[in-house]
């Protein structure tokens, strides 16, 4: 089978993380696959070709991109457009070129233009171009309907999935990571350490993160360890940032390492191994990616009752879920995790077993492939 995927970055993100894994799949099952960007750095270039793409391009985003994806098309048996840039330029373009009878549309996030009724209603045009639409949860599913102006006629629901090895490699390694993470930041022995792993984005809110964590290192009463927070990160587009280091400064995070903003960092599983908890105070996912990384380094979670995150954490059993842009209640839920320890390792062991059982990297792929040689069975007859 000859794929080609469009997407609208080839930068570090959980979508593009999620495709990367797809391609990795596909092409070790012996599928040819292309990937097409339209704009971005493209910093997962090399990933994409090490993954087994024979192909990855920036085709740009004017009209000029729908000539230039002519080629890829024509060589292609299906199209899986990601996001909804790349969606809108992939369905002009299978249309276009003759293309739409083997057009997928992959959904990962309950985006926010939706809400733009404007938007929702070109989107509720094109997004009836694909023959499938593939959500990475029940919630987006649900969401693309009732914002996208989607019918729900050939949506599917495929979870993300993920190869937990290099995450329980890291948790089997956690003491000596422990010792290097501790060395690296200039960190106490036995400080609680809380990890966050996600673009600075408005969506992540980690202006909440940081009043929470301010409330909680105010709140904190041991004397022999600390709380620290590792943000790793960056918004490669915008000024988060700058956003975050100042909503840190202000609240006077900064000077004693109490919080550390590390930018993108390419040893995520060794700082989620040697890590005590996970958190992130999300205004909405489609998924979640990095909970699902989290949970395989044996990690707890503490995040948001919102969106998608209550299909993969367990509110209770893998971690806790508290309301959104409540910065007291999760302050309340640091302390409760960082003075517990029997809990945080309670709930790290049910979130491995958790992804083990729901969330492989095998399941993902394969369901993909089925409705993949479904559309080009239909496509056929």
């Amino acid at each position: 089978m000859k794929i080609l995927h469009i997407i609208t970055t080839c930068d570090v993100g959980g979508a593009e993380m999620h495709i990367l894994s797809q391609v990795r799949g596909q092409a070790a099952r012996g599928h040819e696959v292309r990937v097409a960007y339209l704009l971005g750095q493209g910093t997962l270039n090399p990933d994409f070709r090490e993954a087994g793409a024979e192909w990855v391009g920036c085709v740009g985003q004017g009209f000029l991109s729908l000539w230039r994806l002519r080629k890829h098309l024509r060589w292609s048996d299906l199209l899986h457009t990601h996001l909804l840039r790349a969606d809108f330029v992939g369905a002009v373009a299978a249309t276009l070129w003759g293309r739409r009878r083997t057009l997928i549309s992959g959904k990962h996030n309950d985006e926010r233009a939706l809400l733009n009724p404007r938007v929702a209603r070109l989107h509720g045009l094109v997004g009836r171009l694909p023959v499938r639409t593939i959500a990475l949860s029940e919630h987006v599913g649900r969401f693309v309907q009732e914002h996208g102006q989607l019918t729900g006629k050939g949506l599917v629901c495929i979870h993300y999935g993920i190869d937990p090895a290099p995450f329980m490699e890291a948790f089997a390694n956690r003491e000596k990571l422990h010792a290097d993470l501790r060395s690296e930041f200039d960190f106490g022995d036995r400080d609680v350490v809380f990890v966050c792993v996600a673009r600075l984005a408005e969506q992540k809110a980690h202006d909440v993160l940081l009043q929470a964590f301010a409330k909680a290192k105010a709140g904190w009463s041991e004397t022999d360890r600390d709380l620290r927070l590792l943000i790793v990160g960056d918004d490669p587009f915008f000024d988060g940032m700058a956003k975050t280091k100042a909503w840190a400064e202000e609240l006077d995070l900064l000077h004693d390492r109490s919080v550390i903003l590390t930018g993108i960092r390419r040893d995520v599983p060794s700082i989620l191994g040697a890590s005590d908890v996970f958190v992130m105070a999300s205004r909405w996912e489609g998924l979640g990616l990095v909970f699902l990384e989290a949970m395989a380094a044996n990690l707890a979670v503490l995040s948001t009752q919102v969106s998608a995150i209550p299909e993969v954490v367990e509110n209770g059993k893998t971690g806790d879920l508290v309301p959104v842009d409540d910065a007291q209640a999760l302050c309340d839920a640091m302390l409760r995790l960082a003075g517990d320890d029997e809990l945080r390792t309670n709930y790290g062991e049910r979130g491995l077993e958790r992804v083990r059982k729901r969330f492989t990297l095998e399941a993902m792929v394969e369901r993909t492939l089925t409705v993949y040689g479904e559309v080009l069975a239909e496509a056929r007859s």
